[in-house]
Formats: C-alpha cells, sequence, structure tokens
C-alpha cells in the first residue's frame, strides 16, 4: 500500500537515530508479511500480531505458555451470573511518553473498535459485549451504550450480553488493548507514526521501514522492564521461505516463523532440536466465491472439496505431518466435544472424486464444457506446493485451473472485496472456542472471505452464544456446522502444525496450541 509507504518513511528515518547499539541483544525475527498498521484496530495476521502483542498489553495477557495472567489489571472480579466483569487496573501504570494509563484509555478503544465509521475488520470478536453488535451495525449511535465503563480512573467494567465462557482469552486479543486517547485526540491517523506512537507493553517502536521492518526496544516506563532479558526486536518482512533458512543459518535470525516444509527432514538431521512442529489451534482452507456463478452452485463447491486428496498433503506435498480436515472447527478445541464433518469423510479417494465427477455433471460441466477456475494464494513457497498439487487433483475433473498468487496484503485485500474466485486462507484462533472458528461463515464478516450466506445458520450462531448451558450451546453449534458443511459454505483441508525455527541461543521459548511467543518471556544466551 503506497500511502503507508509515503507516510512512515520520513518518520522511519528518526528512528534510525534511535537505533540501539549492536552490542545490545536484540532479537532478529523472520516475520513473514508485511505489517500493514501499528494500530490495533487495523489489523489481522499473525505476523502483525507478533508485533502488537510486544509493544501494546490489554487487561489480560499471555504467560509464555498462552495461558491468560493478569496484565494491565491486576486482579478482576465477575458477577456471579457471569456478565459483569470488574477490573481493578494495577498501580502506576503508564504510557511510553509517561502519561497514566486510564480505564478511561480501555473505554476509549472498546468505544473506537466498535464505532462504524472505524470500519475495524475485527470489531465482531468483541460483540460478546453488551451493545457492541448494535452499534456496529448502526442500530445504536450512542456509543456511550456500550458495556464498558470507567467506575474511576483504576477501576473498569464492563458488561456481556450473554456469559461468555471465553471472555477473558478473547481480552488478550489485540482487539483489547487499550489506547492512548490523548494521542489518537490530537493526532488523528497520524497517531501510529513512529515519533507520535506511545504504546504500555513492555517494548516501543522506534523504527517502521514498510517492506523491510519494525524495529522494538524496551519501553522504560512499564511496569516490569526490569526483568526483561532482550533488549529489543527487529521483525523482518520476507515471505520467501527458503531465502529466510538460508539467513537463520548465517546467523541473520535468531527465529523464523515458518520453513520450507520439503527441508523438515535435513533440518531435522542438521539443524537438531531447532525446528519446532507442534499441535496447533488453527485450520488451513480454500474460499469459494458462493456469489459468483458457476460456484454460486454447491454441487460445484462440493466436487471441488470431495477431489481434494487432504491425505496426501501433510506427510506427502509438506512433510510436516499435518493432519487431514474434514470439519470446519479444529478436534480439541475448548468448549466443543467432536466437532461436525462431511458426510463423505471415510469414503474412498477413488469413490470421491467419481461422486465429484458426478455433481460436475449435473452442474452442467465436463469434456466438452471444462469448468474454468481462478485459484488464487498469497506468495509463499508451501502455498505454491499446495495449490499446484490441488491444480492436478482437480483436473481430472475437467477443472481448468489458473494460479495466481501476490503478497500476502494485497491477497487478502481483494478477498475481502470478494474478487477472487477460489483463494487460499488460514485462520488461527484468536481464542480456543469453537465460536471463533464459526464466525467466519456468518453473514457480513469481513472474513467471510467467499461470502457465503445461510439465515439459519446465523441464527444458530446467535442462538449458541445466548445459550449458557455449554452442553446445549455446543449441541446448537454443532448442528450449524454440520449446516455449513453440507452447503460446502468452504472447503477445509488440513488443520495447521506450528513450525518455527529456533536458534540454540534462545531460551524460553514453549510451543503452545496457539503458537504466541512473546519476547518478554524469552532471553538470549552469548
Amino acid at each position: 500500500m503506497n500511502h503507508f509507504a509515503k507516510k512512515f518513511l520520513a518518520s522511519a528515518m528518526l528512528g534510525t537515530l534511535l537505533a540501539f547499539s549492536a552490542h545490545a541483544a536484540t532479537l532478529n525475527i523472520h516475520n513473514g508479511g508485511d505489517p500493514q498498521s501499528l494500530d490495533p484496530q487495523k489489523l489481522s495476521g499473525d505476523w502483525e500480531n507478533r508485533i502488537a502483542g510486544d509493544i501494546f498489553e490489554g487487561l489480560v495477557t499471555e504467560d509464555a505458555k498462552d495461558n491468560p495472567i493478569p496484565g494491565q489489571a491486576e486482579s478482576w472480579t465477575i458477577s456471579p451470573d457471569g456478565k459483569v466483569y470488574t477490573f481493578k487496573l494495577r498501580d502506576g501504570i503508564k504510557w511510553s511518553d509517561g502519561q497514566p494509563v486510564t480505564a478511561g484509555d480501555f473505554v476509549f478503544a472498546f468505544q473506537r473498535l466498535v464505532d462504524p465509521k472505524n470500519a475495524a475488520d475485527y470489531a465482531y470478536l468483541q460483540f460478546t459485549i453488551k451493545n457492541a453488535e448494535k452499534i456496529n451495525k448502526g442500530e445504536i449511535t450512542d456509543l456511550n451504550q456500550l458495556g464498558v465503563k470507567a467506575i474511576d480512573d483504576k477501576t473498569l467494567e464492563i458488561t456481556l450480553e450473554n456469559s461468555t465462557p471465553y471472555f477473558l482469552n478473547a481480552l488478550m486479543h489485540y482487539t483489547a488493548y487499550p489506547l492512548p486517547k490523548h494521542v489518537v485526540e490530537a493526532k488523528g491517523q497520524d497517531w501510529v507514526k513512529i515519533g507520535n506512537i506511545v504504546t504500555n507493553g513492555p517494548y516501543k517502536p522506534v523504527e517502521w521501514v514498510p517492506g523491510s521492518h519494525v524495529t522494538t526496544v524496551k519501553n522504560d516506563q512499564w511496569y516490569d522492564t526490569k526483568d526483561l532479558k532482550i533488549d529489543g526486536a527487529k521483525f523482518f518482512v520476507l515471505e520467501d521461505q527458503e531465502a529466510a533458512l538460508k539467513r537463520y543459518r548465517a546467523g541473520e535470525f535468531d527465529i523464523l516463523t515458518d520453513f520450507p516444509t520439503d527441508q523438515y527432514e535435513w533440518m531435522k538431521k542438521n539443524l537438531p532440536g531447532q525446528a519446532h512442529v507442534a499441535p496447533f489451534s488453527g485450520l488451513y482452507y480454500y474460499v469459494v466465491n458462493s456469489q459468483k456463478p458457476p460456484f454460486s452452485d454447491k454441487r460445484v463447491r462440493q466436487a471441488l472439496s470431495m477431489a481434494i486428496n487432504r491425505e496426501v498433503i501433510g506427510p506427502q506435498i509438506l512433510g510436516t505431518g499435518e493432519l487431514p480436515a474434514y470439519s470446519w472447527v479444529p478436534p480439541g478445541t475448548a468448549n466443543y466435544g467432536e466437532p461436525a464433518y462431511v458426510s463423505w469423510k471415510d469414503l474412498p479417494y477413488s469413490e470421491k472424486v467419481a461422486e465429484a465427477k458426478k455433481l460436475l455433471t449435473e452442474a452442467g460441466f465436463g469434456p466438452d464444457k471444462p469448468l474454468h477456475a481462478v485459484l488464487s494464494y498469497n506468495t509463499n513457497d508451501n502455498h505454491k506446493r499446495i495449490a499446484v498439487a490441488i491444480a492436478s487433483m482437480w483436473k481430472p475433473l475437467g477443472v481448468d485451473v489458473e494460479l495466481v498468487n501476490a503478497e500476502t496484503k494485497v491477497h487478502y485485500d481483494q478477498m475481502q472485496r470478494g474478487q477472487v474466485e477460489i483463494g487460499r486462507a488460514g485462520w488461527l484462533a484468536d481464542y480456543n472456542d469453537p465460536d471463533n472458528f464459526l464466525n467466519l461463515l456468518v453473514t457480513g464478516v469481513q472474513m467471510n472471505y467467499g461470502r457465503w450466506s445461510n439465515p439459519e445458520y446465523d441464527k444458530m450462531i446467535k442462538e449458541g452464544n445466548a445459550e449458557t448451558d455449554l452442553t446445549k450451546r455446543a449441541a446448537i453449534f454443532k448442528k450449524a456446522e454440520q449446516l455449513a458443511l453440507d452447503e460446502s459454505a468452504a472447503l477445509p483441508i488440513y488443520y495447521y502444525v506450528s513450525k518455527n525455527v529456533v536458534s540454540p541461543k534462545i531460551e524460553g521459548f514453549v510451543d503452545n496450541i496457539q503458537d504466541i511467543h512473546r519476547t518478554r518471556w524469552l532471553s538470549m544466551k552469548e
């Protein structure tokens, strides 16, 4: 995005002057995609979360294992009906410019998040808060009706629509970070420029060169700075996994956040203990544009889904053992039990292909009338490998596939605008609950890239979230999931494993289900 480049290049020069000396313990992280902003309400990717979670801190934050622990709040109480949370803020917490962090900063941030004029893509993650959805949809115009109130500077009260089992986990997400009201109001959109931005996390950004890197240093105003073992981090933009691995081997990176899977066996032998592959709460999937013929025909979507040989992708194409996905919610998700599965899950692959051909014939396609499809993915060796494999699996059906790739930012922007026929997507859980995955298929949600829409599904998701009995809630959600799978709303392909490479000199890196590793928990041996 050119406007970001223009906007921040001048301020990056100032940041360079502030960059710390070479001998400081700086963590060099291969971060993948290019962040579109440092504003927590303008983010959507894990590569942005890695930066945001170092420079901001919510009421609740995560420990090294990704469990909720007190952040800016030292304690909280929950009402007997589970709807009202009262948070006591820590004494003496400050923004990086020395101004106090107050309950009013949280009220300001939550109101800005749901205010429709700010068009925050992820506002829906906090729709459990009273009136959040109605305000976001323009049904209520008074922002003070939101269920977030400052009782005084150090006490924040949040009222929910319904008792929500995962609410503390949702508060660890960047949509729940406070914002420096005094800076945002003074600087407007420019508040995130280096030189203007102030943050309340363990670190603060001092340099941002779009397309290259973001640099952070310790925030001396944070309450626990004395315990930080790492002086700062440099988050590098690099979407070429092969190049990243070369730079890691040359000692330029301390951590890779992904790697070319065809190198996994080599790394196990030659870099023992450095490649981390662990179970992960995430789904790799393809969306199909349900608003665009012929993909609006569910027979076409189901045929494409049935012809994907998921069993070979993890072990053979990727080589890191990802498990085939036949559900929308990954197994093992909290508050759910066993997910729903597609009805054809256990058919032999040859029967799946035969059925897929039959469905396409019924939809009017065949050898004389091939189905033309454009498959889009964001630039990455592993995504390309999978796209090539799936295109070849579709070929016997008479599907003529054109592959198109774009950098991450462009790819997701096109998907959100509905400009993609079939698109690669991935979802990493923001909190451990089925709602986080099921929400992706709700009508109007920004991340519903395939634009699939079903009023009955939407109704069940609402009904499930209003249900306080967890067993009944899970049953309603499972019924909704089954409906989406029967409609081939999207095509689940595999459940993620997290893939990191960690230098032996880094200590404190703990594999966890959400693959979140904040710099504050790490240390570095010389």
